[in-house]
């Protein structure tokens, strides 16, 4: 049997981690600029995560949820109180897509409603209404395209409130800093107003911080930038720093009932272990705040950069979430930053690179990320 193709793969076989570094079956390092999708929060291979994990897999590694698991109560507890959100609710599932696709099916289920207003640009996922929420037709099933979903432009408040006055739509879901669409930020303006309309129309407001969340911004989530208060708040990708797993923070005023929502794995033993080891690091280590700080030196040295290369024609971002754009595809370059600078970055288009790195980055490793990019960027 052949593993059916999901990605173009460099030829590298990442064998081993250590903080912000993997090393490959040759025994070459790598400096980790992309964190397997934004996914590495605290450093790859962190003592303490591999503690926890060992520890409880060794003890009780899965049970079903039609038991208490108190592992569960205390990430809630823990979530809330780090999020700034202990009022809220807590669904625990295992990716980002399951995350998204509850959420919205919770608000049709309260709103009687069942159209969606998404950005354009937006990346919620691959399941069914996630990926018909999803921007992009290439990978939208005509199973999936369902007609449910409306795209109106970021920040375009005006078109956001039009279709909401409609008096139809359950929910609004936005990532308030755009990772596959490009590394693009929604307004402070923006998302007060589409909260004031929300308010007046009966719509939810879902804020998608499965990317752009768990610190990676330099605040907890990156709509605490812009002082709105969603109605649900998904995460996935760093909660649990490589295990796999997601969750739904829903306000208090959304009622649950028995049967609404369920999952066989979501919240098992092993990922709420790995979630409070997270956040333990997290905490004792303050990565938010140096993802804060650490990102406010790259986006700086990148600023900089763009000034001596007129092909960089934008450096954004906040926090460890920055993009570059330059004026032509940046395919070869990516492929030599790994294969002759050993650097991984991502991309969010064709010609725009992505950086996520752990939230561990050290300003050290981060002026050597800045020194090999540059080099790549002369050779371009």
């Amino acid at each position: 049997m052949q593993l059916f193709p999901v990605y173009p793969l460099f030829p590298i076989e990442i064998v081993r981690g250590q903080g912000c570094h993997v090393w490959d079956s040759e025994g070459q390092a790598y400096l980790d600029l992309y964190g397997g999708h934004a996914v590495i929060s605290i450093g790859h291979a962190h003592p303490h995560y591999v503690e926890a994990i060992a520890r409880q897999a060794a003890t009780l590694g899965f049970y079903s949820n039609s038991v208490e698991n108190s592992l569960q109560t205390q990430l809630a507890g823990r979530l809330g109180k780090a999020c700034g959100y202990d009022d809220y609710q807590l669904f625990l599932i295992n990716s980002g897509a399951e995350a998204n696709e509850n959420a919205l099916k919770l608000a049709s289920f309260c709103t009687g409603r069942s159209r969606v207003v998404a950005a354009r640009k937006a990346f919620h996922g691959r399941t069914s209404l996630a990926v018909e929420a999803t921007d992009n037709p290439k990978i939208v099933a005509p199973i999936n395209a369902g007609g449910h979903v409306t795209f109106l432009p970021i920040n375009d408040l005006d078109a956001f409130e039009t279709e909401l006055r409609k008096g139809d739509v359950a929910a609004v879901i936005v990532e308030c800093i755009q990772g596959v669409g490009g590394i693009r930020l929604a307004t402070a303006d923006f998302m007060q107003g589409l909260r004031r309309v929300c308010d007046e129309t009966g719509t939810l407001l879902i804020c998608d911080e499965i990317q752009c969340g768990y610190g990676r911004s330099g605040r907890f989530f990156a709509h605490q930038h812009l002082d709105v208060r969603p109605d649900m708040i998904t995460c996935a990708k760093g909660i649990a720093n490589g295990f796999p797993m997601g969750a739904v923070l829903i306000a208090p005023h959304i009622e649950a009932t028995y049967g609404m929502l369920g999952t066989t794995f979501g919240g098992n033993h092993l990922g709420c272990a790995a979630a409070l080891a997270v956040l333990d690091v997290m905490e004792n280590e303050d990565l938010v705040t140096n993802a804060a700080k650490v990102g406010a030196y790259l986006l700086d040295g990148l600023k900089q950069m763009q000034t001596r290369h007129p092909q960089i024609t934008d450096v954004r971002g906040k926090g460890l979430m920055i993009g570059i754009e330059f004026d032509r595809p940046i395919k070869e370059m990516r492929q030599a930053l790994v294969k002759k600078h050993h650097l991984f970055t991502g991309a969010a288009s064709t010609n725009i690179l992505r950086l996520l790195p752990p939230l561990s980055l050290k300003e050290g490793d981060a002026a050597e990320a800045l020194r090999r990019i540059e080099t790549a960027v002369n050779e371009m």
